[in-house]
């Protein structure tokens, strides 16, 4: 990941595991959301306020490789950098690592769009494609 990533620790409880202790595969999705949100945030964009003035965002294509195991009372970082930003969409990758070792446990990438409460494409708003573009340039 380069410069421009942020880094979220996310400690594995029981309930992010299957009956063998390992994390169940859907939940590395869930970590990918809270990595982007938390990148988001760290940047002075909030989901909420975008909620509130009816912007919304959706996953229209995610990628994950999973590459280990992460198993139960392990920390996993969340590695979140924006590698991609259009008019309308932003794709992240995500990298997560367990915390101790340093091991990959999987590598992948979400893009999402903006859609109105109604479910239309629109734009992405000026002031987040500016934000989004110096980010992008601190890469």
């Amino acid at each position: 990941m380069t410069r421009a990533a942020d880094t979220l620790e996310v400690r594995i409880y029981y309930q992010d595991t299957d009956c063998g202790g390992v994390v169940y595969y859907g939940n590395y999705l869930r970590y990918f959301e809270q990595g982007r949100t938390h990148w988001l945030e760290t940047r002075g964009s909030s989901v909420k306020a975008f909620m509130d003035a009816g912007i919304l965002f959706a996953v229209v294509h995610a990628e994950l490789h999973y590459r280990s195991p992460a198993r139960y009372g392990e920390t996993l970082a969340i590695a979140t950098r924006l590698a991609e930003c259009r008019a309308a969409s932003f794709t992240f990758a995500h990298e997560i690592r367990e915390k101790r070792s340093g091991r990959l446990v999987v590598e992948g990438s979400a893009r999402l769009v903006a859609v109105d409460t109604q479910g239309k494409l629109v734009k992405l708003p000026k002031a987040l494609r500016e934000r989004l573009a110096k980010a992008m340039g601190a890469a």
